[in-house]
């Protein structure tokens, strides 16, 4: 058997093999002697097949198997040669020719190789950067509104015109085409103006309006509305206001602190203003990191490591990018890719280079994790996604299976290294403002 190992560069090599007949022969006779051994066929007894029965029975099969023990030889005997060992492949090695006459197979195996990076000074890529500065204004506000949003709604004595913010105590009957629709009416529902919580315009139409006024209010429920019944359509409002209500006045003192802060009997307003300062401060970091300096450095890191890329992880993004891509396409689009090799060769090349760059990031990704010694364990992905569907009113349970059966469990926690490892760089190069 002739092989010839080529080594491309440092993530892509391939083999090159002529297997001939005779291997091949040989391959399959030895199978036939071992499957004889077991081979329960009718008339002969377990174990005592002829081994010509058994050809004659398994014929293709037998082939099949012969013909893989050949790949897998030569797989070996390559890697031997170009000094490669399993651990250092990713994913499944590519047969990209398998040509089969009568007295020999010419095969082209294609393998990939994990990429070695050298990251070298990464630390010095990091600009350091001031920490985001809050001023006791933007505190005080932040204290108000928590405040407020605790405050209890008090009726307002006096009957004034209503305006944003108030909240309106409503009787309201809602119709279409003249007819009252299921779910279009309440009695003394409490709608805060300015919430947005009704169709748009609604809200509008109740500021200027007192206390015992009925009035009748046109909209227009929007294209997108969730009731099908209702999208797009035209209705009427007959509202009454019967009261009108407001927040009541919450002293900022030491006694808000303690019911901001449960636990610490001892709170005071000061440290109420501190741990207040410190939230904000981390959400205007947060911010920062995510809209900024997180995008930022994983573009210097891109652009700046260099090494070699295993060519078919490109080709897999590649390919995702070209299904996302059909999603957008008409039929007659479709069909004209399948039918010319060159336009979808042409259309896979414009994803090429945004590819390649997803693909170093990962990899980049990946080897700072290891430097920082990051990790993100499954317990804490599970965590995340519990999360996330309690925010969204969905079942934890449901949406991490979901998440399971479907593949995606890898990327958020790829997601998640990501985001954990560049924060730990970030915060290594903060200046305390």
């Amino acid at each position: 058997m002739e092989i010839k190992s080529n080594k491309i560069d440092g993530a892509n090599a391939t083999i090159e093999a002529t297997i001939l007949r005779e291997v091949i022969d040989v391959n399959l006779e030895k199978i036939a002697k071992e499957l004889a051994k077991t081979a329960s066929i009718q008339g002969f007894r377990k174990g005592k097949v002829p081994v010509a029965i058994v050809k004659k029975q398994y014929g293709e099969r037998l082939v099949q198997d012969a013909e893989a023990e050949a790949l897998r030889d030569v797989l070996a005997r390559g890697l031997e040669e170009l000094n490669i060992s399993n651990d250092a492949l990713i994913g499944e090695p590519n047969i990209s020719k398998f040509d089969k006459s009568d007295d020999k197979i010419e095969v082209v195996v294609k393998v990939a190789m994990r990429p070695v990076i050298e990251l070298g000074d990464y630390s010095s890529m990091i600009k350091e950067f001031d920490k985001p500065a809050v001023s006791d204004e933007a505190v005080e506000k932040r204290i108000k509104d928590l405040a407020e949003a605790q405050a209890p709604l008090i009726e307002v004595a006096r009957n004034r015109k209503m305006k944003d913010g108030d909240t309106a105590v409503i009787d309201f009957e809602g119709s279409v085409d003249g007819k009252v629709f299921e779910g279009g009416t309440a009695e003394n529902f409490e709608l805060r103006l300015g919430s947005g919580q009704f169709i748009p315009g609604f809200e509008d139409q109740l500021i200027g309006v007192k206390r015992d006024e009925a009035v009748v209010i046109e909209v227009t429920f929007p294209e997108n509305y969730g009731g099908k019944e209702l999208a797009g359509k035209a209705a009427s409002f007959k509202v009454k206001v019967n009261g009108i209500k407001v927040k009541d006045e919450v002293a900022i003192d030491d006694e808000l602190a303690k019911k901001m802060l449960p636990g610490d009997e001892n709170a005071t307003l000061a440290e109420l203003q501190k741990q207040v300062r410190i939230q904000i401060e981390n959400e205007e970091l947060a911010k920062l990191y995510n809209d900024d300096l997180k995008p930022a450095l994983l573009e210097n890191f891109v652009e700046n490591i260099k090494f070699d890329l295993p060519e078919f992880v490109v080709d897999q993004e590649i390919d995702m990018a070209l299904n996302r891509k059909a999603q957008s396409m008409s039929e007659e689009e479709i069909q004209e890719l399948r039918d010319s090799e060159e336009k979808l060769n042409e259309l896979r090349d414009t994803f090429r280079e945004d590819a390649q760059r997803s693909v170093r990031a990962t990899f980049i990704i990946d080897a700072l994790a290891n430097a920082e010694n990051v990790k993100v364990e499954e317990q804490e992905v599970m965590q995340t996604i519990y999360y996330e569907a309690m925010q969204m009113g969905q079942d934890p349970q449901k949406a991490y299976e979901q998440y399971k059966n479907a593949g995606y469990i890898p990327a958020v926690q790829m997601s998640m290294v990501e985001d954990k490892v560049l924060s730990q760089l970030l915060n290594s190069k903060i200046k305390e403002a």
